[in-house]
């Protein structure tokens, strides 16, 4: 045992020592196995990466998105979200070219429709003309000649009014001179701030009579808003209905019920804006799949009067037996309900009117969503406003008058009569059966009984089996119009502030004519005392750079209407609706200097740490402005300056921001730094910021407008389908005023045609031949009459200073003038001529239209125009 232990010991040492001799072999040896093992373990490693390329790609994907997402949650929801999160989502308040593609087409479809809009509110002015002169035609042959006038300017006025908007602006208030442009920039300054301050027009539009108030509603607001084309303007605009609502019934509403028994001027500036100032026709959508279906039945017959449906049965016997019902025919409506067949008929109609009713009803439940966000929001401020003011009132009162408004005011019209208001299409001379209305007009009076919770008495007494089912609706409606008030606040709504202007890449832009300027400009000016009380008031200070009102030719340029031209007053007339463009801005924006103005300063600054944060990065905002910028930040900085001046190159003028904040982004990053603090301390001095906080109130200021730009982005993409969309209304809307202008014409050349055959005059020549006369015009003889002879036919009444029995001393003559139409009337007194006026016969037929029944001639005589009419038709017409 002790050998044995020896030689393991002995074994043990030598072996030590061989190791201990080759020390750095060893080291050699172990450090290749270990290469060697951490080279396999690598090999397979990335082996297996490589095996799963795509899980890893998708793994480390997702923990990116995972970061992105938390970081953008935190700038979404987080109360004070970290600059550092900031600085990753500051390149979203870039501009790129996609954003001026898209915004520059957003301008042209939205001039495009506030243009179409205005040219079709002109067609249906001058097609209602048309008709107004074709039904005078029909009286007086004589008209025919103004009709065919008024169907060539329909037919000319787009080719016209093309060429005035040229030449308006190349040589009127648009053109280059230092004066004119300083007028439109005036204008531009006026409009603006009436839009963006809704209670000047508020205000205004008390101020006027009725039916003054109507027209400048219909014409000037609603082109100063451009029809709410976009979603600022739909803003704007709503604020105005908010703040004229609220002021009528501060001011006018002494029962909760005047607002159903009155005509509030603001209730119905809303309910025609909301059905269809911009082609978009809501209640197409919304009414014109049930309406159709109702129209299209023709077997409903809905029939709820007892008198009628005994008539009807009463002919059908007579028809059937063809002899003479020994029925009276003329019977009261308690009489009629004697006969059962009357009674059944009846029970009949009422059954499929419920049917119907229920059909109706489920398409406007169903269709809450669709309603306009304009009419339910002022379904909500009529609903608060009443409340403020009558505390007492129901809550069931409160949704009557709702009702009265979402109802009766806004579908119940277009139940009654869908073609006029677009629900259905009609060809030009079409028209609706009479029964299919009166089915209509049945549906609709029992919806107003439901939506007012009105049951059938008195008159209506037949019906009250339906009284059950009038309560059960009204549950329904009562619902639904509270479910209709149950909207956000627009500012919540649009996302919009006091800043959006300032985040926005375009300038607000209006297309406005110089007739509604001046009248504007003259309405202000007529109501300052009322609408601008404080004499500090921002308007004041606008009026008064302004001036007076300019007149037409002001606009025009000089030179623009020949002074000699007979028809010059015509020509100005007509070139007073010629529309410009107006690019509004605020006059009240920080100026070099002025520290007043906090909120343009709020933005400046913005701006200015937005471009810091990109190139230097810090965890503060404190830490960042005190450390110095290194060279390589500098070069960044300048890289991100040429980016930004080649894209300002590019960028339209109407896009461009203000000069101060261009340049402001042109300067260096440690000049940047020094107008941030500076510009800092005026705003801890206001209150707006605090140093104790590191500033964190302007970095959510700025997380605010990255959210902001984003939501805006995807808005603009929206706002281009809808543009687009109304845009393809329009067309088809033009399309059909287009098709009605035609049938017109065709039944103007059928009237032109039947004219002349009547007018032609047939003579047999010896060769047998016929010879047409009349081709020529015959020249007419003048008629002479004395005021005695004139007097005594009913033609004048009197003449002022002069005695009836001088009458015979007055002599008046007659000449038919060289157009159809026309004519010279002289005055002679003792044979010595004393006055002569010339008289359209077209007047006389208009004055007769409007039921004027006495004019007044020479400023002296007296004349009715009935019988002057008669005369004329009767001596020169053959009539």
């Amino acid at each position: 045992a002790f050998w044995k232990g020896f030689k393991q010991r002995k074994s043990y040492v030598d072996r030590l020592k061989v190791l201990q001799g080759n020390v750095a072999a060893i080291v050699k040896i172990q450090s290749w196995v270990k290469m060697w093992l951490a080279r396999r373990a690598y090999r397979n490693r990335l082996q297996y990466f490589k095996d799963h390329n795509d899980q890893i790609v998708k793994i480390q994907a997702f923990l990116r998105a995972n970061k992105a997402r938390e970081d953008y949650r935190t700038l979404i929801g987080a109360e004070n979200p970290p600059l550092t999160v900031l600085r990753k989502f500051a390149y979203l308040l870039d501009q790129s070219d996609l954003d001026f593609q898209e915004e520059l087409e957003v301008m042209r479809l939205r001039e495009e429709v506030v243009t179409k809009i205005r040219s079709n509110q002109q067609l249906e002015k001058d097609l209602n003309l048309m008709d107004i002169k074709i039904g005078l035609l029909v009286k007086n042959r004589i008209t025919l000649q103004d009709v065919v006038l008024h169907s060539k300017k329909l037919n000319k006025k787009s080719k016209s009014q093309l060429e005035e908007m040229v030449m308006v602006d190349k040589q009127g208030i648009k053109g280059l001179s230092k004066e004119r442009r300083k007028k439109l920039e005036a204008y531009q300054h006026l409009f603006y701030l009436l839009q963006t301050n809704p209670t000047y027009l508020a205000k205004l539009i008390f101020q006027m009579p009725q039916n003054k108030s109507t027209k400048f509603m219909d014409t000037v607001i609603f082109t100063l808003y451009n029809y709410a084309s976009n979603q600022r303007e739909e803003y704007l605009l709503l604020k105005l209905f908010k703040t004229a609502l609220e002021e009528e019934i501060t001011s006018k509403v002494d029962q909760i019920q005047d607002i159903v028994t009155g005509n509030p001027t603001v209730i119905k500036m809303v309910v025609s804006f909301n059905r269809g100032a911009r082609g978009q026709n809501t209640l197409r959508q919304l009414l014109a799949p049930v309406v159709k279906e109702i129209m299209e039945d023709k077997s409903l017959i809905i029939n709820t009067s007892p008198v009628d449906v005994y008539k009807a049965w009463v002919n059908q016997l007579e028809m059937q037996t063809g002899e003479a019902s020994k029925l009276p025919y003329d019977v009261t409506t308690e009489q009629a309900l004697t006969h059962a067949e009357v009674v059944n008929k009846l029970e009949s109609s009422i059954q499929s009117l419920r049917a119907v009713t229920d059909k109706v009803l489920t398409s406007i439940f169903s269709s809450l969503n669709m309603m306009p966000y304009g009419m339910r929001y002022i379904a909500k401020v009529l609903k608060s406003s009443l409340h403020a003011k009558f505390p007492d009132a129901t809550e069931d009162e409160l949704l009557k008058i709702v009702g009265n408004l979402l109802y009766y005011r806004y579908m119940n019209p277009a139940i009654v009569a869908p073609d006029g208001f677009d629900i259905i299409d009609i060809t030009a001379g079409g028209q609706i059966h009479p029964d299919q209305r009166r089915n209509l007009g049945c549906v609709a009076k029992v919806l107003q009984h439901a939506a007012s919770n009105k049951l059938f008495e008195g008159e209506s007494e037949h019906l009250s089996s339906m009284n059950s089912y009038l309560s059960q609706t009204y549950q329904k409606f009562r619902n639904f119009f509270q479910a209709a008030c149950d909207v956000p606040e627009p500012e919540e709504k649009f996302n919009i502030d006091e800043y959006s202007d300032m985040v926005t890449l375009s300038k607000p832009v209006i297309y406005i004519s110089i007739e509604e300027i001046i009248n504007t400009h003259s309405l202000l000016l007529e109501h300052q005392d009322a609408i601008a009380t404080e004499t500090k008031d921002l308007l004041n200070e606008l009026l008064e750079g302004l001036g007076p009102v300019p007149d037409i030719e002001s606009f025009l340029g000089e030179g623009a209407v020949d002074p000699n031209d007979p028809n010059r007053e015509s020509t100005l007339n007509q070139l007073a609706k010629t529309e410009i463009s107006l690019s509004l801005t605020s006059k009240y924006e920080l100026r070099e200097g002025e520290d007043q103005d906090l909120k343009s300063l709020m933005i400046k600054t913005k701006r200015l740490i937005v471009d810091v944060i990109r190139t230097q990065p810090g965890d503060t905002l404190l830490e960042i402005l005190e450390t110095p910028a290194t060279a390589q930040q500098e070069s960044e900085n300048l890289k991100l300056v040429e980016k930004r001046a080649i894209l300002d190159s590019k960028t339209p003028e109407k896009m461009k921001h203000s000069q101060s904040i261009f340049e402001d982004g042109q300067l260096p990053i440690e000049q940047k730094k020094r107008k941030i603090q500076r510009n800092l301390r005026t705003l801890e001095q206001a209150g707006l910021v605090s140093s104790a906080t590191k500033y964190q109130e302007i970095i959510n200021e700025i997380a605010k407008d990255i959210r902001n730009q984003r939501r805006y982005r995807h808005h603009r993409k929206a706002e281009l389908v809808k543009l687009q969309q109304t845009l393809n209304a329009l067309n088809s809307k033009t399309a059909f005023y287009e098709e009605q202008i035609n049938y017109y014409n065709t039944y103007i050349k059928t009237c032109l045609d039947n004219l002349t055959r009547r007018n032609s005059r047939r003579s047999i020549k010896f060769d047998g031949k016929e010879e047409v006369k009349g081709s020529k015009k015959l020249k007419q003889t003048s008629l002479k009459y004395t005021a005695a002879r004139l007097h005594e036919k009913g033609v004048i009444l009197e003449i002022e200073d002069l005695q009836t029995n001088q009458f015979k001393n007055v002599m008046f003559d007659i000449t038919p003038g060289e157009e159809v139409g026309d004519f010279e009337i002289k005055a002679k007194f003792l044979g010595v001529e004393m006055e002569k006026v010339q008289l359209h016969f077209q007047d006389l037929l208009q004055m007769q239209y409007e039921g004027v029944a006495v004019m007044k001639m020479f400023d002296k005589a007296k004349v009715n125009v009935n019988l002057l009419i008669f005369l004329l038709n009767k001596k020169f017409y053959g009539k």
